[in-house]
């Protein structure tokens, strides 16, 4: 079976080896919020030739051939280039998104666990999703909002609203064989 392409909104690039920045685990077969991308592309599910991060702030040196659209080049490129970007690289192929809510700015969304400044505002993470209608989308997933962090339940808001939209894009999805 071919492997798929990825969409993932995030702060985090989540290719960590497993065990890589824990002290705690020596485990090889860890799974887990920071090594998922890293595991799925080893197992051959993903080809991250023909998928996108969105938003990214931190720093991986191990890009494993990712294409990486970090915040700086969103905020620097705009909305427009993102999407025909973002459309560009993962053609017709079939694409599981993914929104980690921390690839937002901590202004827009502090109910995190792992907040870090300088991330998309709400306008720019659903316009970029709106735009991308059209995608051979199969799976979709909105992550990490944390109640216990929310401030005035603003996280839930913006949560409520992406997931909406990345769910709109899913059910305007064509026909694709």
């Amino acid at each position: 079976k071919e492997p798929i392409s990825l969409i993932q909104f995030d702060a985090h690039t989540d290719t960590w080896a497993a065990g890589e920045g824990d002290e705690q685990s020596a485990d090889e077969n860890r799974i887990d919020h920071g090594t998922m991308f890293y595991q799925a592309t080893k197992d051959g599910i993903l080809d991250p030739k023909s998928s996108v991060q969105i938003g990214i702030r931190t720093e991986n040196p191990d890009t494993m051939d990712f294409n990486i659209l970090d915040a700086p080049w969103v905020h620097e490129n705009g909305i427009d280039a993102v999407i025909r970007e973002t459309k560009r690289i993962v053609g017709s192929k079939p694409v599981y998104m993914t929104f980690d809510i921390d690839c937002l700015d901590p202004s827009y969304a502090p109910g995190t666990g792992t907040p870090v400044c300088g991330g998309l505002s709400s306008h720019q993470a659903m316009s970029i999703i709106r735009g991308l209608t059209g995608i051979n989308l199969i799976g979709l997933d909105l992550v990490e909002v944390s109640p216990a962090y929310d401030v005035g339940e603003i996280t839930a808001l913006a949560g409520a609203h992406i997931a909406m939209e990345m769910i709109s894009v899913f059910a305007a999805k064509p026909e694709f064989k």
